[in-house]
């Protein structure tokens, strides 16, 4: 295996991160404290919501939203199943079950006209994921669920900053979800964050995420020790102000990307739909010729890093066919043998970028 050159993802932390952290480490207040609330506030701000509600990861955002909203046993849930396994899991951690519509296979996000013949008396929300760094179809979505009396989730975990016919990610749905781990947009090493403008919703996130307690030694609900540090809040402090620049250069890689790769036989680059802000969390094209594996084996030889978002439908997962979570998505199928994604993250140079489309060449012109 030829060494690495250029990985597909690379955090950024620099010495205003640093510095944050060991304030906070000199303050003695390392747990939740002021920092957290701060954070809340101006991660609120950014997006444009009236409410945030940090936790410990993006999955612990997932789980505490679904709980939030009266999830649970019986009720039905409809996702999309190319996704990372934690939206279904979250949904299953209620007891819930998810249900799985299919993708478009342009932007790889939940297909609206997918949904409707999903839903039974059972349903209770629609769970879109906004992946690789661009929203779904909010409008139709948002429609479909007032139609039905539904609520709308937003996993945003991979799309900070992402906007949709000039509407903000984490800002369309009744409430959101953020994910802050090290490859993400930003991050706080690990974390997540619940964005919604609703205060009964809040409010209800803060009890699930501090053991089911409105004050100390207080539990209303059983709940969960899903709370944010203060250090890591004082980097997503760091990386708050940030990201906008972050984002800006992801697509401007992404531009010099989709120019150098437009004409490359057997590769569909990424699509932009519905007049967004697609942040690039992930550059993934779609190969149309040979095998995606052998397409990986030589870009990575040429020293360019992959990843793979995402190998497997959710429902053809081993431990949910063992659940009875069934699919049938044609499109998330085709997705899932055939995306592969590349670097476009902040660090890269020029010369890393033409690396990456020297080797998605060499790949195309061996495998077409």
């Amino acid at each position: 295996m030829s060494e690495i050159k250029v990985p597909v993802a690379k955090p950024i932390i620099g010495d205003e991160e640093i510095e944050n952290v060991v304030e906070v480490l000199k303050s003695g207040m390392i747990a939740q404290g002021p920092k957290v609330a701060e954070f809340e506030q101006k991660f609120a701000d950014w997006i444009g919501t009236k409410y945030a509600v940090a936790v410990n990861s993006g999955t612990a955002a997932l789980h505490v939203v679904l709980l939030a909203c009266g999830i649970g046993n019986g009720d039905e849930v409809i996702t999309t199943p190319f996704t990372f396994i934690a939206s279904g899991n979250a949904i299953a951690y209620t007891g819930a079950k998810p249900v799985f519509a299919d993708i478009d296979l342009k932007t790889y996000t939940l297909n609206p006209d997918s949904i409707e013949a999903l839903i039974t008396e059972n349903t209770k929300a629609i769970l879109p994921v906004q992946l690789y760094g661009q929203s779904a179809n909010m409008d139709k979505i948002n429609e479909i669920a007032e139609k039905h009396g539904l609520i709308v989730i937003e996993d945003a975990a991979q799309a900070h900053g992402a906007t949709c016919n000039g509407k903000n990610v984490g800002a369309m749905g009744d409430i959101a979800c953020f994910s802050f781990y090290p490859t993400k947009n930003m991050t706080t090493s690990e974390g997540g964050i619940i964005t919604t403008n609703d205060e009964d919703l809040a409010e209800k996130a803060e009890i699930f995420r501090a053991h089911g307690a409105t004050v100390r030694y207080h539990h209303d609900a059983i709940g969960y020790n899903f709370r944010m540090t203060d250090i890591s809040a004082a980097i997503g402090l760091a990386q708050l102000d940030k990201i906008d620049k972050f984002n800006d250069q992801r697509i401007e890689n992404a531009a010099y990307l989709n120019e150098g790769l437009k004409d490359v036989e057997g590769v569909i680059t990424p699509y932009c739909a519905y007049d967004p802000k697609h942040v690039y969390h992930q550059y993934t094209i779609r190969v149309e010729k040979g095998e995606r594996d052998d397409w990986v084996d030589i870009i990575n030889e040429c020293g360019v890093g992959t990843g793979i978002h995402y190998p497997i439908p959710l429902y053809n997962q081993p431990i949910y066919k063992s659940l009875g979570f069934d699919g049938d998505c044609p499109n998330a199928e085709i997705a899932a043998e055939n995306v592969i994604s590349l670097p476009v993250h902040p660090s890269l140079t020029k010369e890393d970028l033409d690396l990456v489309i020297e080797a998605v060449k060499t790949a195309s012109e061996k495998m077409c």
